[in-house]
């Protein structure tokens, strides 16, 4: 048998001509969809880079800050004995530290709620004054009255604003040192504070 040949048939011009320009028109296409494919792919992986590396150790930073503070507080309160009472409990305390009283489960109708929200605090009253026990015992009687004057004064408005607490320890401060018209009193930790 004789072998055949095969030959090609000739290609045409026209059809020459457009092979080459499809190839560029492929590239063309690939190089439009190319920053598309670029950001499907990079989002996912910058936003946890960014969540990871950045948001996450600022909120775990600023978490743990008001932690310290309140340990502090804690360990302020922590020697102190707590006594039972109940309802309208109003009992102070001198601590195991000298410069310290506290004033345990004061309970008050809060302002403007007609007798229906009240206040159950117990707090420690400190100063650099090692007497600061002695002078609150004798004047047990007045300083209570002064503090449910000052608790009682209170809104359950003024008690959700942001702060209420530092501006509490504050009016408590002052009115506890005009009382007793010098400065015994230079802060209030608070133990328990419950508005119900």
């Amino acid at each position: 048998m004789a072998a055949k040949t095969e030959t090609t048939p000739p290609i045409p011009a026209a059809a020459a001509a457009a092979a080459p320009a499809a190839a560029p028109a492929a590239k063309g296409a690939l190089a439009a969809w190319l920053p598309v494919i670029a950001a499907v792919l990079l989002a996912p992986a910058l936003s946890w880079a960014v969540a990871e590396f950045v948001l996450l150790p600022r909120l775990q930073k600023k978490l743990t800050a008001p932690k310290a503070g309140e340990a502090a507080e804690a360990r302020a309160a922590a020697p102190e004995a707590k006594a039972e009472g109940g309802h309208g409990a109003k009992s102070g305390k001198e601590g195991a530290n000298p410069a310290s009283y506290e004033f345990q489960n004061v309970v008050v109708n809060l302002s403007g709620t007609m007798g229906t929200r009240y206040l159950k605090t117990s707090f420690i009253v400190t100063g650099a004054d090692a007497t600061i026990g002695t002078v609150f015992t004798t004047q047990k009687a007045r300083l209570t009255d002064i503090t449910l004057n000052v608790l009682s004064s209170l809104s359950l408005a003024d008690l959700e604003e942001p702060g209420s607490k530092n501006i509490l320890r504050e009016k408590l401060v002052l009115a506890y040192n005009q009382a007793l018209g010098k400065r015994v009193a230079e802060q209030v930790y608070f133990s328990d504070f419950v508005v119900q």
